[in-house]
């Protein structure tokens, strides 16, 4: 049996982005997803919290039937091994929800295919179920909004990193790049300040944690900030100082 015949006998596998935490930033079409939806499954920690559930909250606030719930727990590790693992048996447990003919949302934090977990997912299911993307905002976006500021103008360049990233390339990239943005900053902060002020990029950065939420920091003035490990919600945008009018 084919793929798509396949498809056309099973449930959708569908990911949705809630945005970077503001949960007025979810879509009308993820919203419609999340309330419809007989199973919706999210990454978890070890205490059964999940981040995109609770940006969704209110979205689930208005649910009136029954919903089945499948938490993938991640364990807080650098070790990739205990990640596929836990991917996938979350993975297994989607497929036997999707083979009965029921369709699964998964919540995924800013947007689906954007960093996020949900790709991880795809690439285990997408050979065997219909899969479906909701895209939602991001947390480069949203920081662009937080500081109301554009992130290119005209014939700017713009680069995005992340913090696991090595020195080099985070060098390179502040060197050859108007705009920068440097995501999961987290761990990493002191190495990317270190990368500001050896590219001569300090004046040009700013600092975010947890965009749109109630703790929600903004760092403008980045010789300030602390020479120390922050959390994983954390970027750093980089802009030029100065720029043309036309």
């Amino acid at each position: 049996m084919s793929a798509l015949e396949t498809s056309q006998k099973t449930g959708r596998f569908i990911g949705v982005g809630v945005g970077p935490g503001d949960p007025e930033l979810i879509t009308l079409k993820a919203l419609r997803l999340i309330q419809g939806a007989s199973v919706v499954s999210y990454l978890a920690n070890n205490e059964g919290g999940s981040q995109a559930k609770t940006i969704a909250s209110e979205a689930f606030a208005g649910v009136t039937h029954a919903q089945n719930e499948i938490a993938i727990v991640m364990p807080m590790s650098t070790d990739r091994s205990l990640a596929n693992e836990a991917y996938d048996n979350g993975a297994k447990a989607i497929a036997n929800e999707l083979s009965q003919g029921k369709d699964v949302v998964f919540l995924c934090e800013g947007d689906p295919l954007f960093f996020g977990s949900f790709a991880y997912l795809l690439e285990r299911l997408e050979g065997d179920f219909q899969c479906q993307v909701v895209p939602g905002v991001s947390s480069i976006n949203a920081a662009s909004s937080a500081l109301n500021h554009p992130l290119t103008v005209l014939k700017e360049s713009f680069a995005v990193v992340s913090g696991r990233h090595t020195a080099q390339q985070i060098d390179t990239a502040l060197e050859q790049h108007d705009s920068v943005v440097i995501m999961k900053a987290g761990r990493a902060r002191p190495r990317i300040l270190m990368a500001l002020r050896k590219t001569n990029r300090m004046q040009d950065a700013k600092y975010l944690e947890y965009i749109g939420r109630e703790n929600e920091r903004i760092v403008r003035d980045v010789s300030t900030l602390e020479d120390k490990a922050g959390p994983y919600f954390s970027l750093f945008v980089v802009t030029k100082s100065e720029r043309g009018t036309r």
